[in-house]
């Protein structure tokens, strides 16, 4: 970064105008190469200078030109302070093209970004959850960090990010920000987006993440049991405060809904099927695909029980329901007073639904997809495999049978 710089301003002897004044040029050096340019201002040779490198006197005329001179100066030393700041190399080439305005601005990653992140709050509900929303802020957030961290200064130039600034990145969010690999998989995917805005803006002549690679790793999704939730089902409470949680933990485990989802249920959501009963007609907030649910009758009692809540009714709400803070922390409450050692998650109820009400009992996968509102019916196969240890341990009971019975035959 260091470099040796000066600056001179003289009167060009060899090339006066017909009035016989002279040009005013500036010299700059950089490491020893020189680059002139003019200040677009003519002299008389008697009153400048050489060793003041200004105009003589005190004149207005003298006070005038000074000044601009003085100006040219500083756009020079600007340049300077740019270029130190952006963390760019202090070069002749890179002077002169600021100089003479050749320079084409510079396309910052971090504004691109921010850009992005605006619209997509404009279209929330409109194609965009607020979750995307979210991850997107804290993506961006994570790798203003990254940059500080990295090169200390608070942004850089699309240009300068190749495949090293990319792993980096990656490494960055796994080392410093202990992100689990698909966390990290994830916000570098998100980086990867903004890098193809600027690929298809025609900002980038190279993909810097054609190379990336990131996989994500299957996850074991835990869900409750049939014999768990048939124990929180069952359990009373003496708070009423437990008694709202349980219920509305049930209903998403009866009907497979997100927390976001069973939020934002209206009344009108719910409509008469092609069977003559209840359904829940609503798209996914999250992937706004259409989820049709048969109402099952635990569901259907819920929602009469709570018909008439001054909540529900102000809102038009189907359900009371509390942040989903509030009702994770207080699901930690109902898995204790089950004596259920798993952590309960509001989440874990679309999990319960996927595998102990619908697959566990003979509903096909592909049906399960459709409620779930699923794009890809191999998110839904995935609680599938989970239901392999059921089979092994049917199987078990049904090896045991045999034997048994081959054990009788033989006695006889």
């Amino acid at each position: 970064m260091k470099a040796k710089i000066t600056l001179h301003i003289y009167a060009k002897t060899t090339k006066a105008n017909a009035a016989g004044q002279l040009p005013i040029y500036i010299r700059l050096t950089v490491d020893g190469q020189r680059f002139e340019f003019s200040s677009k201002k003519f002299i008389e040779k008697s009153k400048w200078s050489p060793e003041l490198s200004k105009m003589k006197g005190s004149s207005e005329e003298a006070r005038t030109l000074n000044n601009y001179l003085d100006l040219m100066k500083s756009k020079v030393f600007d340049v300077q302070m740019e270029l130190i700041h952006k963390n760019e190399e202090l070069s002749l080439e890179n002077f002169k093209s600021r100089i003479l305005g050749t320079h084409q601005r510079e396309r910052m990653i971090i504004p691109i970004y921010q850009n992005h992140n605006d619209k997509i709050e404009d279209l929330i509900g409109n194609g965009y959850a607020y979750g995307t929303l979210e991850r997107f802020k804290i993506s961006l957030k994570h790798l203003q960090e990254f940059i500080q961290w990295k090169y200390n200064v608070s942004d850089i130039s699309i240009t300068k990010i190749d495949y090293a600034f990319v792993t980096e990145f990656e490494f960055y969010l796994r080392s410093i920000k202990k992100c689990n690999n698909n966390t990290a998989v994830k916000y570098v995917r998100n980086f990867r987006k903004i890098i193809k805005i600027c690929l298809d803006n025609d900002w980038l002549d190279k993909n810097p993440c054609s190379r990336y690679e990131g996989k994500m790793k299957e996850v074991e999704r835990d869900f409750l049991t049939e014999e768990e939730l048939n124990r929180i089902y069952n359990k009373r409470f003496s708070s009423e405060r437990l008694t709202l949680v349980k219920d509305i933990f049930i209903f998403s485990c009866y009907t497979g809904l997100a927390y976001i989802d069973v939020k934002g249920l209206k009344k009108d959501h719910i409509g008469i099927g092609i069977d003559g009963q209840k359904w829940i007609f609503k798209n996914r907030q999250k992937t706004d695909t259409k989820s049709k649910i048969p109402l099952l009758p635990i569901a259907e009692e819920l929602i009469l029980k709570y018909a008439n809540h001054p909540k529900c009714l102000n809102e038009d709400s189907i359900l009371p329901i509390l942040t989903n803070q509030k009702m994770n922390a207080y699901l930690k409450e109902v898995g204790d007073l089950c004596d259920i050692s798993k952590e309960i998650t509001f989440h874990m109820a679309r999990h319960t639904f996927a595998t102990s009400v619908t697959l566990t009992n003979g509903v096909p996968v592909e049906t399960v997809s459709k409620m779930l509102g699923h794009k890809n019916i191999q998110t839904t196969q995935h609680y599938a495999k989970i239901l392999d240890k059921k089979v092994s341990e049917d199987m078990m009971i049904l090896r045991e049978k045999f034997n048994s019975c081959n054990q009788k035959t033989k006695s006889s």
